[in-house]
């Protein structure tokens, strides 16, 4: 966290959802780019907005120019309610996306990111979005094919899209991601050498992001 961060108890489908707001450093009068919210990898294996990939895609953004959202999915931390298998959980990002939705007006982005099992979640609040609202930018990291049917992604946001996985990952094999994406012609960036959680690059994963996140805005 930093001097900017702000935490707050969010009304969620079954209860108060645990949330950590990171702030960018603005000058007077300066907006924030976005809203960007960001999703943690699996509940039951450790998964927290404290992971270090989660804590690594916020920093990314928020040195962007992004307001950077992390909370706790459901039975996470102090968040309210039990594991749901992912679908519980996409109503949990879908009503933290819905809380921000008056900033996101007010700064015209959002940005829709996720880890792993958060990448999972992410895929589908994306496809349950699309339709009825803009999405400026999509970061999935380590997503878990294979593992979970991460859903396909609306072909118009591919280039605003930027997926992410280690080629060493021994969690979700590089193969499955590449089988969820070969039909779509959805592009994944393969870093040589990492693993599932990119112990040792993680600075190569913020910049990466960050990068992706400050192209200018269509």
């Amino acid at each position: 966290m930093n001097a900017r961060t702000q935490r707050l108890a969010l009304q969620g489908p079954v209860g108060s959802l645990q949330t950590l707001v990171d702030m960018p450093a603005l000058e007077a009068g300066q907006k924030p780019v976005g809203v960007a919210v960001i999703a943690h990898p699996h509940p039951l294996f450790g998964g927290t907005m404290d992971n270090k990939v989660v804590q690594t895609m916020a920093r990314a953004f928020m040195q962007s120019g992004w307001m950077a959202v992390r909370f706790n999915f459901r039975g996470v931390g102090i968040s309210e309610g039990t594991y749901d298998e992912g679908r519980g959980e996409l109503q949990d990002l879908l009503a933290v996306i819905d809380h921000f939705s008056p900033a996101v007006t007010q700064q015209g982005a959002l940005a829709l990111a996720g880890f792993s099992f958060g990448a999972f979640v992410t895929s589908h609040a994306v496809q349950a979005l699309h339709a009825v609202r803009n999405i400026d930018r999509v970061v999935l990291v380590g997503t878990a094919a294979g593992r979970f049917e991460v859903a396909k992604l609306p072909n118009d946001l591919h280039a605003k899209t930027l997926v992410l996985h280690g080629e060493e990952d021994d969690t979700v094999p590089l193969a499955a991601a590449l089988d969820w994406a070969r039909p779509q012609n959805l592009p994944v960036l393969v870093l040589p050498g990492v693993g599932h959680f990119f112990h040792g690059q993680l600075p190569l994963l913020r910049d990466l992001v960050a990068h992706h996140v400050m192209v200018p805005l269509a």
